[in-house]
């Protein structure tokens, strides 16, 4: 089985004492491909970095955070942190030159949760804006943050991509069945986290979805399936198992679905 991990953060601190412990894990569980999404210019240079060490395995996914990109950042995230408000412009000519090194733009999108709404939300709608309409100018996917935002994303989605230009991949997707179904009939695909074990939201989701527009993640470090364990890589199997039983298929007719999910959205053999 081919397995993958379309969305994590391996560049947190929690991963630095043990990192080649957990990519043999990935490896032994079959994982053969793990996308490490930026959420900063630093951290995005850090990604860059980062998947020089195993180019078959390690892929890029570079992205702008929606309160990173106001200059607000929660306390303890573990990740690189970028003081101020992003300039877009610089970090589009940035990843502009870097072209060739990533394969998605993500996370981007909106956020709610640790933005207000009524304060943020026209700079936080510009800001994705800008970023979306940079996405199709590289013809790269779109990896979506949504958080506490997601019927607000699926609307400028919806405005700004036309006849499914570019793919657009939802991670950890907590809308509604009327935003999950507005989602799906637009083309986008979900990547499940392996919490779906214990979350009734993503095996919801996973009832609703067609299996062609399913991916898997792991949100690592969080996210965890496990209580009181960080998340990682090989936990995707978890994602895996659950899919397979809720669709009433094989876990290997899931894995291998999944994974010629993740190569058409990103374009990779």
């Amino acid at each position: 089985m081919k397995l993958v991990d379309v969305h994590c953060h391996l560049n947190h601190e929690l991963f630095k004492e043990d990192i080649d412990t957990i990519l043999g894990r990935a490896r032994k569980s079959g994982v053969k491909a793990i996308l490490i999404s930026g959420v900063n210019p630093e951290a995005n240079k850090q990604v860059l970095s980062f998947v020089e060490k195993d180019h078959s395995l390690l892929k890029a996914s570079l992205g702008i955070y929606p309160i990173d990109a106001l200059g607000i950042q929660p306390d303890g995230v573990g990740l690189p942190s970028h003081k101020g408000p992003i300039d877009l412009e610089t970090e589009f000519s940035f990843l502009e030159k870097n072209n060739t090194k990533f394969i998605a733009i993500g996370e981007v999108g909106m956020d709610f949760h640790w933005a207000s709404k009524e304060e943020t939300y026209e700079r936080q709608a510009e800001n994705f804006r800008k970023i979306i309409r940079f996405a199709i100018k590289l013809k790269k996917p779109l990896v979506i943050h949504s958080r506490k935002a997601e019927e607000e994303c699926v609307q400028i989605l919806s405005e700004e991509i036309k006849e499914q230009e570019i793919p657009v991949v939802n991670h950890c997707f907590s809308g509604g069945k009327e935003v999950i179904r507005k989602a799906a009939a637009l083309g986008h695909y979900f990547s499940i986290p392996p919490n779906i074990v214990k979350a009734s939201n993503f095996q919801t989701l996973v009832k609703m979805v067609d299996i062609h527009q399913l991916l898997t993640e792991t949100d690592s470090p969080w996210l965890s399936p496990i209580k009181e364990q960080k998340n990682e890589p090989a936990f995707v199997m978890k994602s895996i198992e659950k899919i397979a039983e809720i669709k009433q298929i094989s876990i290997e007719a899931a894995a291998s679905q999944i994974w010629k999910n993740y190569q058409k959205v990103f374009g990779t053999s």
